[in-house]
């Protein structure tokens, strides 16, 4: 037992001091801020199917979900599929702060609870039933380039990882891009031959094509196998597909998403902050490229203008991955890493003392201490306000979340009785129902003022958008059964004269049987009726 206590303390001393706080920083802030959704089942729309699920999601190129996911089991588990997303990020966050060689305690400190609360988690929170299994592949994107960046060959792990992490989910592939052009950075503003930076460079070229090839040649195989091809889902189908005017497209929706989401920056607290780390960033930049003379340097004003036309694409990849995919917040996890990269230059630069390391030689410059304190002051308190807006967004959403289920809770009670109550009514009967709330009968009741427009599962007032959902709700969380037409018969239903001139729920004539079959109508009244039955 004493050798394993050795053991045991010998490599936790071997860990970075900055890797534990960054650990430690996304592990208490991730548990403080989202506690509400680990201790409550307050399930979206797409959890109302997924109490129980698998998650074989190869026909969405997803073939390593189900092994991800099912870690915690496949059942829906917010306290233990929190806890294991927590520690995920905990690591990540580790991660992140050698690659992007952070130093300051406190700066990883920061890392880790920006990475823990920024906005993006608690939309991927709001689909409790897979959110481990996407941090996990977020991990092994970072992991990826961790083990690139840190080992000669590590590249070839790297690719593995890679593969897993797509195999995941592709939306993570950003991440991995992001961190492989930190590293390019550090290694164009180090002293050394163009061939040692070359080097260094492409080895994250090699890991990124090879994991590439890797994820493809296995989802070939899975899905050859199994005889299946890619589904429609999120425009898998086309996958690979986009032209160069999708390009322009990538750009609009990076600007639209960094200034008008409310994601990045939620409120003008949030703003504040934002400008305060990026201004403070920008200067420490400007201060060192003078000092170091760097902007003497042709290779360095290329590589900045090279920089600054790709990140919008390589933020947005996912979108040449798969162009017609609907593009919501659970995929853009990777905006987290600006600020994240403002701390980490911030953190470089504003040290008291900056260290160039070269392959073997670190040499030491002396800078301004009153500056430095300065800058440590902006990153200090902007970081704090920028965590604490973050958690304050997150349990916004979940507050509306919750009150979204107990909104869908009532209305499906008063429904189901009105159903159940309908002369005729035996168990089984056919029932037709049009899967939206009447904003008529039901007003707007989201009092989040904008907050979670852009937060996919935490909008909204009700959990209702089909029919399926209907049913999915009254049998999982009401104990009853309907036996819902689907297909051209509700179509059929629909343009009904009978169905077009009944009156939204829970109008007396809202629900009525018809032929044999309950017709339920719990959308707005037609007052057109239709162009008058088409005439």
């Amino acid at each position: 037992m004493t050798d394993i206590n050795s053991s045991l303390n010998n490599a936790y001393s071997r860990i970075p001091s900055p890797a534990k706080a960054a650990f430690a920083g996304a592990l208490c802030c991730g548990l403080l801020t989202h506690i509400i959704a680990m201790t409550g089942d307050f399930p979206n729309h797409d959890g109302l199917g997924s109490l129980y699920f698998n998650q074989d999601m190869i026909t969405s190129g997803r073939w390593f979900l189900t092994v991800t996911c099912g870690i915690s089991s496949y059942f829906a588990l917010p306290w233990l599929i929190g806890i294991l997303g927590m520690l995920y990020i905990g690591i990540a966050a580790a991660l992140i702060t050698d690659i992007l060689e952070i130093k300051s305690r406190v700066s990883a400190l920061l890392t880790g609870m920006v990475m823990a609360a920024f906005p993006v988690l608690a939309s991927t929170f709001a689909d409790v039933f897979t959110m481990d299994g996407y941090m996990l592949g977020m991990l092994m994107a970072v992991a990826a380039v961790f083990f690139t960046k840190r080992y000669r060959f590590g590249w070839i792990g790297g690719a593995i990882l890679l593969a897993l992490s797509l195999g995941t989910y592709q939306a993570y592939l950003p991440v991995a891009i992001l961190l492989c052009m930190y590293c390019v950075f550090l290694a164009e503003i180090r002293e050394g031959s163009v061939k040692e930076k070359l080097k260094n460079i492409l080895r994250f070229l090699y890991m990124g094509v090879a994991g590439a090839v890797l994820y493809y040649g296995v989802l070939k195989i899975l899905l050859a196998v199994r005889g299946l091809t890619l589904g429609s889902y999120q425009g898998m189908e086309n996958a690979g597909s986009a032209g160069l005017g999708a390009i322009a497209g990538m750009y609009r929706d990076f600007i639209a998403f960094t200034l008008k989401s409310d994601v990045i920056a939620p409120n003008v607290f949030a703003w504040i902050a934002i400008a305060a780390l990026a201004l403070c960033a920008c200067v420490l930049f400007v201060r060192e490229a003078v000092t170091q003379k760097w902007y003497k340097s042709i290779s360095f004003y290329l590589t900045l203008i090279l920089f600054a036309l790709v990140t919008p694409v390589m933020t947005n990849i996912v979108l040449i991955i798969s162009p017609d995919v609907t593009y919501h917040a659970i995929m853009r996890y990777q905006y987290v890493l600006f600020p994240v990269i403002m701390i980490a230059v911030i953190d470089r630069f504003s040290r008291p003392e900056t260290q160039k390391t070269g392959d073997e030689q670190a040499s030491v410059k002396k800078v301004s201490s009153g500056f430095n304190l300065i800058a440590g002051w902006v990153l200090g308190t902007a970081g704090a306000v920028l965590v604490f807006c973050y958690a304050v967004t997150d349990n916004i959403g979940y507050s509306n979340l919750q009150k979204k289920y107990e909104r869908t809770y009532a209305y499906c009670v008063r429904l189901l009785d009105r159903i159940e109550q309908t002369p005729g009514y035996y168990r089984g009967i056919p029932v037709a129902m049009i899967g939206v709330v009447s904003d008529e009968q039901y007003p707007k009741a989201d009092l989040t003022g904008g907050v979670t427009d852009n937060l996919i599962g935490l909008s909204g007032d009700y959990l209702l958008y089909k029919n399926v959902d209907y049913e999915l709700f009254i049998k999982n969380y009401l104990g009853a059964e309907l036996n819902m037409i689907t297909g051209d018969e509700i179509i059929d239903i629909y343009n009904s004269k009978e169905y077009i001139e009944m009156d939204s729920f829970p109008a007396e004539n809202s629900v009525k049987l018809v032929n044999g079959k309950i017709y339920v109508k719990t959308e707005n009244v037609d007052y057109g009726l239709r162009d008058q039955l088409s005439k």
